[in-house]
């Protein structure tokens, strides 16, 4: 019994990486200490790089009417592979379908057997 299950944990893995189109570069803002001068300082440090992802791009409601322009909320979503720690306090640069973009995590990734789910933002500088 626990063979079959991870037989088809193992199936339905290979199928949800089977669909991912991009890749990803996480980037975390750490301290980092210069091998010359010894002093410190903070710098963004790619933690991940060229991970296979997929991002997946939903509408949330219809367009809002303002006084100066309607906008429309877009709910981005990641797909990757379960095991990557994603902080949330990371910047994640997402190349797909021939377009690069700059995303932050917006909130706790979902973790499943066969991959997680993490909820984007645009990445608007570093907190």
């Amino acid at each position: 019994m626990v063979r079959a299950v991870e037989a088809a944990r193992k199936a339905a893995r290979q199928a949800q990486e089977a669909a991912y189109e991009g890749l990803c570069t996480i980037f975390e803002y750490q301290e980092v200490t210069d091998a010359k001068t010894k002093l410190s300082s903070e710098k963004e440090v790619a933690v991940i790089e060229n991970q296979p992802c997929k991002l997946s791009f939903e509408k949330l409601n219809p367009a809002t009417q303002t006084e100066t322009a309607a906008t429309a909320a877009q709910g981005i979503k990641l797909f990757l592979a379960p095991e990557i720690i994603v902080g949330s306090n990371s910047k994640i640069v997402v190349s797909q379908n021939g377009m690069t973009e700059r995303y932050s995590a917006s909130g706790k990734p979902a973790v499943y057997p066969t991959h997680q789910e993490i909820m984007l933002e645009l990445f608007r500088g570093w907190v």
